[in-house]
């Protein structure tokens, strides 16, 4: 039998980068957008060390028509002398070799967000082609990678040429140019809009730094679509753009700072009248979407100088009962940004922080500066304000904890919710079971008939369920579809929310393809992401995709779920004769044909919602959700493509 035998020669040795482009994978994620976007993301964040460490100022990065990028920064630029132990040049050893770096002490670089010494190798290896100009000591350097075919199998970032020196320049810095491999990324193209917020949030936490991005493939006035980030503010301009479509409770927002000989902390927040609680970190420049040790210092600090502040100036009295951490942060916008040695992340995805010590680091910082901020008598107005929004919290807040008892999975109370809406599934296999979330009686009649009722449960909305980011928590819960969506999936909300206690692995909006269907969409995502946000973070909400049209030949039906597709199905059709029917809402189609195009696994179109980044998330919820009118107005006017017509009003 063939593989009985077992020897040496049978192991597989992959030489230099050619384990990367094997199992890319372990080092980017995935070979989507997102993977592509991190090949820029490492070169990016390698530039940026150098800037914020004090040896430059500025960072350029150009996206070109042929889908390469370039990255550009005036610091010191790569090595170029021979490194004692590889024999080759220092740029060789970091585009060449995996865990090649200046990072892994801190001789170099105070503080990196780039962290594993992997990135410039890793970009190498999933390149085609890759190109190094160093500006060092008066000479321009220059030397390409490439990642040829040979004898069958792709050799992965090797060297094209050594190192050389071109000329002489009066410039400083390193310049890498290179172009993601089609063999790995196929068709995926870099985008404008990922990159551009991407490198403003990094302008925004790096005060002073200017971020300078070209885009080639767009022209306005005959001159290159070009984007420029430069902040003197910082945080504090974070925090207002952040805060762009909500109404302030004071003009400034709160800005402290403080560090230690390895510890560096940056903190800016600012009360609005709404209600939501929008706290963003960062362990240097990486997100930390899941938060982690520094947070809970800064909200541990807050909450104790806040209710320290309260008692001097006889707000609280002496037989008044702390407030609680939430009631100081109703209605906040905070950054916390911190820089540090020896990170350490939970998961590899780096979106906690795990290092014990930073609580105490952080709570000591903030508890000192915020004691100092508030006691200026020029910071009092700012301080009455907060406390009286903390107070009108703690007083709405009994009312937010009889509702959200209602919002736990407790007995028949919570069972009471989902009488005569929930049509259940009869597994009780969480890790495959599905909640479709469908609008209207109609669809949802059908889908319960076109179901698997093995794991698919049924749950109709009889009505629009309540904006969550307009009204307060105890107004939200007492919606009667707010209630119902909370007892089906049964994991709570807030901090009551349990990932163990969730009952489906998949929850589905399926919802029509119009103005109304949209706006649906809106309010629970909106929902999911203010209460429930862990089940976006974890990947549980999708949104159904129903086809658009349907097309009826004597001896066929196919349908087509975009332009595209129709555009594709009419071609195949030729001069043949059809009948083509756009689907206006769910409910025209009837079970089994919902089943076929929407609800099979084996069929149907599921998009994933995720959130690549939470301050963008949250700024685009406000400001489409939110009260503020012309933030909205002046969203939708830069992106709203008001002259689109479908395939099928063109057929009509």
């Amino acid at each position: 039998m063939a593989g009985n035998e077992y020897k040496a020669n049978d192991i597989e040795v992959l030489e230099g980068l050619d384990a990367v482009r094997v199992r890319p994978g372990m080092y980017i994620g995935t070979t989507g957008a997102k993977g592509m976007h991190h090949l820029l993301w490492e070169i990016v964040d390698n530039a940026v060390d150098e800037v914020v460490n004090g040896f430059g100022d500025t960072v350029e990065v150009t996206i070109f028509e042929d889908n390469s990028a370039s990255v550009f920064d005036n610091g010191r630029g790569i090595p170029v002398d021979v490194h004692p132990k590889m024999k080759i040049s220092g740029v060789e050893v970091v585009f060449t070799l995996l865990h090649a770096g200046a990072k892994f002490n801190n001789d170099n670089y105070i503080f990196s967000g780039g962290l594993h010494g992997v990135g410039a190798s890793v970009t190498n290896a999933l390149s085609e082609w890759l190109l190094v100009e160093i500006h060092k000591n008066g000479k321009l350097y220059r030397q390409e990678f490439h990642s040829p075919e040979i004898d069958g199998k792709i050799k992965s970032g090797i060297k094209k040429s050594d190192i050389i020196c071109v000329k002489n320049t009066d410039k400083k810095g390193t310049y890498v140019k290179f172009l993601p491999d089609k063999r790995v990324f196929f068709d995926e193209k870099f985008q404008i809009e990922i990159i551009s917020k991407r490198l403003r949030e990094i302008a925004f936490l790096n005060k002073g730094i200017k971020i300078i991005l070209t885009d080639r493939r767009v022209r306005q006035d005959d001159e290159f679509k070009v984007y420029e980030y430069h902040y003197a503010g910082g945080l504090r301009d974070f925090v207002v753009f952040l805060n762009d479509a909500k109404e302030p409770l004071y003009a400034e927002p709160v800005f402290i700072e403080d560090k230690t000989e390895k510890f560096r902390m940056s903190l800016s927040f600012q009360h609005t009248d709404g209600y939501t609680e929008s706290v963003f970190s960062y362990v240097n420049n990486i997100p930390t979407t899941e938060g982690g040790t520094h947070e809970t210092g800064f909200k541990s600090a807050l909450t104790k100088v806040l209710n320290d502040a309260a008692r001097k100036k006889g707000v609280l009295k002496e037989k008044d009962a702390n407030l609680q951490g939430e009631d100081f942060r109703e209605g906040i916008t905070a950054v916390l940004a911190v820089s540090m040695q020896n990170v350490q992340f939970e998961g590899q995805t780096k979106t906690k922080l795990g290092n014990v010590e930073v609580k105490g680091i952080v709570e000591n910082l903030v508890s000192a500066r915020l004691e100092e901020y508030f006691s200026d008598n020029k910071n009092r107005p700012v301080l009455d304000k907060i406390l009286s929004k903390a107070i009108l919290a703690a007083k709405v807040r009994e009312a937010s904890r009889l509702a959200k008892e209602v919002a736990r999975q407790k007995n028949s109370m919570s069972n009471s919710n989902l009488v005569g809406k929930l049509s259940a599934c009869t597994g009780r296999n969480y890790a495959v079971n599905e909640l479709f979330i469908v609008e209207g009686d109609s669809a949802g009649g059908s889908a319960k008939q076109g179901r698997d009722r093995t794991f698919q449960a049924i749950l109709p909305l009889r009505g629009k369920p309540l904006n969550a980011e307009k009204k307060r928590l105890d107004q939200i819960l007492a919606n009667v579809e707010i209630r119902s969506i909370i007892s089906a999936l049964g994991a709570g909300i807030l901090d009551d929310y349990c990932q163990k206690d969730l009952k489906y692995d998949k929850v589905i909006i399926l919802a029509d393809a119009d103005q109304d269907g949209a706006h649906i969409r809106s309010i629970l995502l909106t929902f999911f992401f203010r209460y429930m946000k862990e089940l976006i973070t974890d990947g549980h909400v999708y949104i159904g995709m129903p086809p658009l049209y349907k097309i009826t030949r004597k001896d066929s039906v196919q349908y087509a779920y975009n332009d595209e597709e129709l555009n594709s199905v009419l071609k195949e059709i030729g001069k043949a004769s059809y009948q083509l029917q756009r689907y206006k809402g769910l409910g025209e189609m009837n079970p089994e044909q919902l089943w076929e195009t929407t609800m099979d696994p084996k069929t149907r179109s599921l998009t994933r919602v995720g959130i690549e980044d939470a301050a963008d998330a949250e700024k685009i919820v406000t400001v489409l959700m939110g009260d503020a009118v012309e933030p909205r107005k002046r969203y939708i006017y830069e992106y709203a493509d008001f002259n689109k017509t479908t395939l099928f009003d063109k057929l009509k």
